[in-house]
């Protein structure tokens, strides 16, 4: 009898065991959903208080306790600062020294990366340590001689010392960061390029960068990051109110022309300027991501 129910025994607690490691997934899973969650929440908590902030009307911000959904919502704020402050130009300025400079960054950084990834030359490895060891240099050291060699080169108070710089390399954050990625494209590729005919140039620009599309996309949108966002370099470089930025604008606007009730409005440009992140990131999130995971494999 012990004989003929052994083997059903066995079988059920097969089944039994795999359905406690499912039903522990499960569960792990969940758990994880709901962390994630809640700290999706936490980090969206900023960003709607912002949004909210940008509906009031003076005064209304610093209400105890807080008042989470405008009544009635202020649209009117955004239209506002367009008329209050030179927007639509200090827009103009904005974008036209993120896109040139991104452009010269993105091109630049990813030309450096394949000469010190794919190609092989005498010093190589030593000039790339040297490039990595600009990275510990900091930004205010240097500030003083680049300001002196743009001051006599006739430079300030254009977009030159602002755009110009980016043309040349990248940056040795970005060129590393590519670098990385471009070694984990096997070699065998450029080896065939070349047997078929195929210059450096040809295989840089036909085989490499359009594998290397999600870091690309990572160097684009922390390039475009960086410009959008910069208030340093154009308060050094930029005296002329007509060649000012929204960071700078809005900074100086707001401690010559606005007082404290006005807190609104500043919140209103706030949404204004980071509304194109938002929009970068969401349509480039699966390749963004990507190039995250896939950037740095392969030493």
């Amino acid at each position: 009898m012990a004989s003929v129910l052994t083997p059903t025994a066995k079988p059920r607690a097969g089944r039994g065991r795999q359905l406690g490691k499912r039903a522990r997934q499960r569960i792990s899973t969940t758990i994880a959903y709901v962390l994630l969650t809640a700290g999706g929440i936490v980090m969206l908590v900023p960003f709607a208080w912002l949004v909210s902030s940008s509906l009031k009307g003076p005064g209304e911000i610093f209400v105890i306790p807080p008042q989470w959904i405008p009544s009635p919502p202020r649209w009117s704020n955004y239209s506002q600062v367009m008329t209050d402050l030179p927007f639509f130009l200090f827009l103009r300025n904005t974008l036209t020294i993120t896109f040139l400079a991104m452009i010269g960054q993105v091109l630049t950084s990813a030309m450096g990366a394949y000469a010190f990834a794919r190609l092989r030359w005498p010093g190589r490895d030593k000039v790339f340590a040297l490039v990595l060891a600009t990275i510990m240099v900091p930004y205010t050291v240097t500030l003083i001689p680049v300001f002196i060699l743009f001051k006599n080169l006739g430079w300030l108070d254009t977009f030159l010392p602002l755009i110009v710089p980016y043309w040349f390399g990248g940056g040795a954050y970005f060129l590393f960061l590519l670098r990385q990625f471009f070694r984990t494209i096997p070699m065998d590729l450029d080896e065939s390029a070349r047997i078929d005919g195929a210059g450096s140039w040809t295989i840089f620009t036909r085989l490499v960068l359009p594998l290397s599309k999600p870091a690309l996309a990572v160097v684009t949108v922390f390039s475009f990051l960086s410009h959008w966002n910069d208030f340093f370099g154009p308060l050094v470089y930029l005296t002329s109110d007509d060649k000012w930025t929204l960071a700078l604008g809005l900074s100086a606007l707001q401690g010559l022309q606005w007082g404290r009730d006005q807190t609104h409005l500043v919140m209103a440009v706030s949404v204004i300027m980071i509304a194109p992140i938002i929009a970068l990131f969401f349509f480039a999130q699966r390749t963004f991501i990507e190039g995250i995971v896939l950037t740095g494999i392969k030493a």
